[in-house]
């Protein structure tokens, strides 16, 4: 549980220090391109990817350690932490329900973390494992028909497109048995961790570019959460500690509600200035 808080903090102060370099490279002119060179000419988005690396191998640790619906929950409450710094680096005001859901996130992972048991002992059968790779294939055609959609529900199916691949992501992380190059190569698994987790990536760039970041966030949360968890848990074998099953449902329950409170900041705000110490370049 540990590596998954830890995930969601390296995800959600990511996307702050990108959300930071991002309007600085902004200033000068030309395409996406040229955006992109001089992002990378910032230490703060040098920063956020080095974070986003951290965060996805403290995901896998946590994946291989507890199960997937208190990994899901965890990584969800990214958005919480997003809030927070975006209040301190970007003077982003939050209002008092919001803070709220700040605390109703982390109330309902300290239920999960006392809830949860050890990971399923299943391994996944290789009907599972095939299962994940035409997921991660009907994502991208997902994002094709998504694409076509206008206003609101465009970034809701794209949203939700994201979510289902990244849960891809979460599944397959738990169907990979062995790292040995000649059982990745022949692991369904493996494909459908590639395929899910670039079909996530572009499905929501094009979500938070040309629609409400409210909406694909949610959406995201949504696809991310619940389908894995149920995965994990009917046929995975997660479970909970003896007795407390409902105490894991209920923090599941109130920490994506609480994320869900917070889905504005599924892209840090980018309309507030942001004032750099005395004598920085």
């Amino acid at each position: 549980m540990v590596c998954a808080l830890g995930a969601a903090v390296c995800f959600g102060t990511a996307t702050v220090l990108q959300a930071v370099a991002a309007r600085a490279a902004g200033e000068g002119g030309g395409g996406d391109a040229a955006l992109l060179l001089r992002a990378l000419r910032q230490w703060r988005y040098l920063a956020g990817l080095a974070l986003d690396g951290l965060g996805f191998l403290l995901q896998i640790v946590a994946l291989r350690s507890i199960p997937i619906y208190a990994v899901g929950a965890a990584l969800a409450s990214s958005l919480a932490v997003t809030a927070v710094v975006a209040s301190r680096l970007l003077h982003v005001r939050l209002s008092g329900t919001e803070w709220g859901a700040v605390g109703v996130v982390c109330a309902g992972l300290a239920m999960l973390g006392l809830a949860s048991g050890a990971e399923g002992g299943r391994s996944g059968s290789d009907e599972l494992k095939w299962a994940m790779l035409a997921t991660g294939a009907l994502v991208m055609g997902l994002g094709a028909v998504g694409g076509r959609l206008h206003g609101r529900g465009r970034a809701l199916v794209l949203g939700l497109g994201a979510g289902f691949g990244f849960g891809v992501v979460e599944v397959s992380v738990r169907l990979i048995d062995s790292l040995a190059p000649v059982e990745l190569l022949t692991n369904p698994a493996t494909y459908a961790l590639l395929l899910g987790g670039g079909a996530a990536f572009l499905l929501l760039t094009s979500a938070l570019q040309r629609g409400s970041v409210t909406t694909a966030t949610a959406g995201m949360v949504i696809g991310e959460t619940l389908g894995p968890a149920a995965i994990g848990v009917v046929w995975l074998g997660d479970r909970t500690r003896e007795g407390l099953a409902w105490l894991a449902v209920l923090g599941f329950a109130v920490a994506v509600a609480g994320a869900l409170a917070l889905a504005r900041f599924g892209e840090a705000p980018a309309d507030v200035p942001v004032e750099e110490p005395a004598g920085t370049p």
